[in-house]
């Protein structure tokens, strides 16, 4: 992803938490932060250690990195998304968690059809 792209400050991470809206499934917790001037989306993901090793944690990350990256003209812009993996998605292959992540964000509304 490119750095543009992404959340990394732990600042950001909190102003999601706290001021944004958050929905979930059972993989899956989504929170987003409506920032206005802001031309594109960019993502945070978190993947606890409590859900696997190294290996099965960047697998994770990578998965849901490629989801996104597939469903970029379907996302919402000017928006911040924070992406928290829940336990079963360790268990999942890659096609899982991109119908996963696309059902939690319909969820959400902030996908278009």
């Amino acid at each position: 992803m490119k750095k543009k792209l992404r959340i990394k400050k732990n600042k950001e991470f909190q102003a999601a938490f706290q001021k944004g809206h958050s929905f979930a499934n059972r993989q899956f917790v989504v929170y987003s932060l409506i920032k206005e001037g802001q031309d594109s989306y960019r993502i945070g993901l978190s993947v606890s250690k409590k859900i696997g090793n190294a290996v099965t944690r960047n697998r994770i990350k990578r998965y849901v990195r490629q989801s996104i990256f597939e469903l970029n003209d379907q996302l919402a812009k000017g928006i911040d998304y924070v992406i928290i993996a829940r336990k079963p998605a360790a268990e999942m292959d890659f096609f899982e968690v991109k119908k996963s992540l696309t059902h939690v964000l319909k969820v959400g509304k902030v996908l278009k059809k």
